[in-house]
């Protein structure tokens, strides 16, 4: 039988960003993961990086890339840490995370809480190149050039990183979402690219739920135009679908079950509009085999998740990864790669 659920109920008796704390001190104690032997059916190859399976954990959960290591041990096929920016920030005030059990989903608004490039290198810099570890990169709240910090974070952490992932759409750092607008996404990757000039990580770009039609158009151009590796669709979104939770009146970016539908919508508007130029990354409101597979035929290439974890536990990633496997044989498909928007385009 497993064991989280029977953990669960006295987790949840605990603060939020406690049992996060908590969570992340005994992953600590294990020992990072070793190469992953790869599954010839889920193994698949994106930007260059060969991924053993296509479940990621997304950016967040190992803020300061603290345990990248483990948590490639429970099964994911690739982490992403951050996001870090510059210099230290304690965030928004307390309490900043909220559960919302009956809905299985997550109100945050962290506000880039994290110790900075400084506290992180090390870590990174300690790191057995084995497995996939994507660092995701912010600008700091009071930063007077955010483009700068961008540039920053690519020239600091490029030579550590797999992938770096430019995060622009956390709704919980003010005007950071205005950096998706045409004129000053063109000019931030402009500087992002000249940054990474000679260094060999792909690059990846993180945005919005709460795109209109022609903001994705926008995007999809200059993504295009800039050569961006692939797009995260999607970070987590600002509206609020009917929700049960005594949390649901919380500001913050909503994440987790609710944002499925939202985020599939997002996914499939942004394979029209990149007419496959781009990979495509999922995330949001996967936790299972069947969401993992929706997206991939919907046009992603790898899925993330996060909030999954939360309710699922730490053996999420191998289950999902399981159940797709038996999905992608029982569609007549021998690897992941074939069904990848393999849905029909609306």
């Amino acid at each position: 039988m497993p064991l989280y659920p029977l953990i669960r109920p006295i987790l949840f008796t605990i603060g939020a960003e406690r049992a996060h704390r908590a969570t992340v001190a005994v992953l600590k104690l294990l020992p990072p993961a070793g190469a992953a032997k790869p599954d010839p059916s889920l193994a698949t190859r994106v930007a260059g990086l060969d991924f053993p399976n296509p479940v990621g954990l997304a950016a967040g959960f190992d803020k300061d890339a603290e345990v990248f290591g483990q948590v490639l041990r429970l099964g994911f096929g690739f982490a992403e840490v951050g996001t870090l920016t510059p210099r230290p920030q304690e965030g928004n005030p307390r309490p900043r995370l909220f559960r919302l059990a009956e809905d299985r989903a997550v109100i945050n608004r962290m506000g880039f809480n994290n110790g900075g490039f400084g506290a992180a290198l090390p870590r990174l810099q300690r790191r057995p190149r084995a497995g996939i570890v994507g660092i995701n990169i912010g600008a700091n709240k009071d930063s007077s050039d955010r483009i700068a910090d961008y540039v920053a974070g690519v020239r600091t952490m490029a030579p550590l990183a797999d992938y770096l992932t430019v995060n622009i759409s956390s709704p919980n750092t003010p005007g950071l979402r205005g950096l998706q607008d045409k004129g000053a996404l063109d000019e931030l990757l402009a500087a992002v690219v000249e940054a990474r000039r000679g260094l060999k990580p792909p690059i990846f770009l993180k945005l919005a739920p709460d795109l209109d039609r022609a903001g994705i158009d926008d995007i999809a151009r200059v993504a295009i135009g800039r050569r961006m590796d692939a797009l995260i669709i999607s970070n987590t979104t600002i509206t609020r679908p009917e929700l049960r939770s005594q949390h649901r009146g919380e500001a913050g970016g909503l994440s987790g079950a609710p944002l499925k539908a939202l985020s599939l919508g997002r996914l499939r508007d942004f394979r029209s509009a990149t007419g496959g130029a781009i990979p495509l990354i999922a995330a949001g409101g996967i936790e299972s085999g069947e969401d993992a597979f929706a997206r991939i035929r919907a046009g992603a290439s790898l899925v993330q998740l996060y909030s999954a974890l939360v309710f699922a536990g730490p053996a999420v990633a191998r289950r999902i990864c399981r159940d797709l496997k038996n999905l992608l044989v029982g569609a007549g498909y021998s690897n992941v790669a074939q069904a990848v928007g393999s849905e029909p385009a609306s």
